[in-house]
Parts: C-alpha cells; structure tokens; sequence
C-alpha cells in the first residue's frame, strides 16, 4: 500500500467517523427529548394520580354519607333496615337494636 491509498483510506476513515459521529449526536437530541418528555408525563401522571385519589375519597365519602342518609329517613319512616327484617314495618315504631347498629357504626 503506498501513501496515497494510505491517506485516501485515513481520509475516506475520517469521513465516516464525522458521519458516524453526527448520527450519534442526532441520536442523543432525539434521546435527551424523549427522556425529557417521559419526566414530563410522569409527574403529570403522578398528579393524576393524586388528585384521583382525592375525588375518589371524597366521593366515596359522599356516597356513604347519603347512603346513611338515605337508610336514616327509611328508618324514621318506620320501616326495618336491618338484614334481618328489611322493608318491614316496625311496630308501633319500636326501636331495632339491628337497625340501630347498622345507623350508627362507625
């Protein structure tokens, strides 16, 4: 090999060096995008997260509240809300240890 196609080899060498080495500089652009876009939806979905545990609790809350209210109002009207006479009329409207278990259950 003389030193012509040494240096046309060095040279045609170098040449794709530069080429590799813009592909991975565009690689790493794309990369450091990518990773910046996938912290950016984490914590989006982190805050999701949050705050559907805050409405799910709250709704949650909400729907036992007025399903005690709902069981209370039924139960002054005079009906049983107990497992083992439900929709029954109370007599006279006699208390139910039952059904007063049932209302006031923490």
């Amino acid at each position: 090999m003389n030193k012509k196609e040494l240096f046309d080899a060095l040279d045609g060498f170098s040449q794709n060096l530069l080429v590799t080495l813009a592909e991975v500089e565009a690689i790493k652009k794309n990369l450091k995008q990518v990773i910046e876009e996938n912290t950016a939806l984490r914590l989006e979905n982190d805050k999701l997260r949050e705050r559907l545990g805050e409405v799910e609790k709250s709704s949650s809350t909400k729907s036992q509240h007025h399903g005690r209210e709902n069981l209370q109002r039924i139960y002054n009207d005079g009906f049983h809300i107990c497992t083992y006479s439900y929709g029954q009329r109370r007599e006279n409207d006699e208390e139910c240890m039952f059904c007063d278990e049932l209302l006031f259950r923490e």
